[in-house]
């Protein structure tokens, strides 16, 4: 399996280990066996993140085959360990709520990338007659950590959208003991009233029935999605500033820097030519 597999991905001109191809093929096998067992628990959320992981596993073939760019093995791998890590290992089996900073990580390694992607359509258009221009290191570090920052600022309009419209939390709420609010001042005036060292919140309101329920919230105040949004924000800030360096310096000294090959897509032909 693994050589007819091997075969397959040669005849698009790359040059794939054993090791790759493991990656591969295990992880489309648990994503299929998560699949089955969710489809017997009748978890239709979870068959439909399942399905959804094993169309973006396809991506970067589509990618390859269809755009005529290549992805360097690191770089795919990562892709998919990513993808395997936030849609099975995060939603499905709940690690962004067993290790506290699961989220933080994939974020940071989602800056990390994007900068790389957004390196390499620089250097992808510049090879095109009608947009070739000479550029200096710094504007294509520059617009690297843009295109890694606008990326990340995206997803976070797509996570406040589905907390919006289908009460999903993918802004994961944070317990706080300190808030500052305005709206506390009793004169209303533009003045922050600091609460600080908040034990206990007691929520009021009416169930199906219309009956009045209490919720309590032990340990401090329920900060809705705002903290965990610019943590996330920050993390893919972190990200995108490393790759926008090293990319930097691969422009300026790419032998000492050699190793970012290994994250930055390229046009086959330039491959061939090269």
């Amino acid at each position: 399996m693994f050589k007819k597999l091997k075969e397959k991905k040669q005849q698009l001109g790359e040059e794939y280990s054993t090791k790759d191809i493991t990656v591969y093929v295990v992880l489309r096998f648990l994503v299929i066996l998560v699949l089955i067992r969710q489809i017997f628990t009748a978890n239709w959320n979870n068959v439909f993140l399942c399905v959804l992981t094993l169309i973006l596993f396809s991506v970067p073939t589509f990618i390859n085959k269809k755009l005529d760019i290549e992805l360097p093995n690191a770089l795919e791998t990562i892709v998919l360990l990513f993808i395997f890590a936030a849609e099975i290992l995060g939603e499905i089996n709940e690690f962004y709520i067993t290790f506290k900073y699961w989220d933080t990580i994939l974020h940071t390694i989602n800056g990390f990338l994007c900068a790389a992607i957004g390196f390499s359509l620089i250097d992808i258009l510049n090879r095109k007659e009608v947009f070739h221009a000479k550029m200096s290191p710094v504007f294509v570090a520059v617009v690297a950590f843009c295109f890694s920052m606008t990326v990340g600022v995206m997803w976070e309009f797509c996570e406040f959208g589905m907390d919006m419209i289908f009460k999903k939390d993918m802004q994961k709420d944070s317990i706080v003991q300190t808030i500052s609010t305005v709206n506390l001042e009793p004169n209303k005036k533009n003045k922050a009233i600091v609460v600080d060292h908040i034990q206990k919140v007691m929520i009021e309101c009416l169930d199906e029935e219309g009956k009045i329920e209490h919720i309590v919230i032990d340990g401090g105040y329920l900060d809705i999605g705002i903290i965990d949004t610019m943590n996330d924000l920050i993390v893919n800030f972190i990200g995108a500033i490393v790759f926008s360096f090293i990319g930097f310096q691969y422009i300026k000294n790419k032998e000492d820097y050699k190793f970012a090959e290994k994250f930055i897509p390229i046009m086959k032909r330039r491959k061939q030519n090269g």
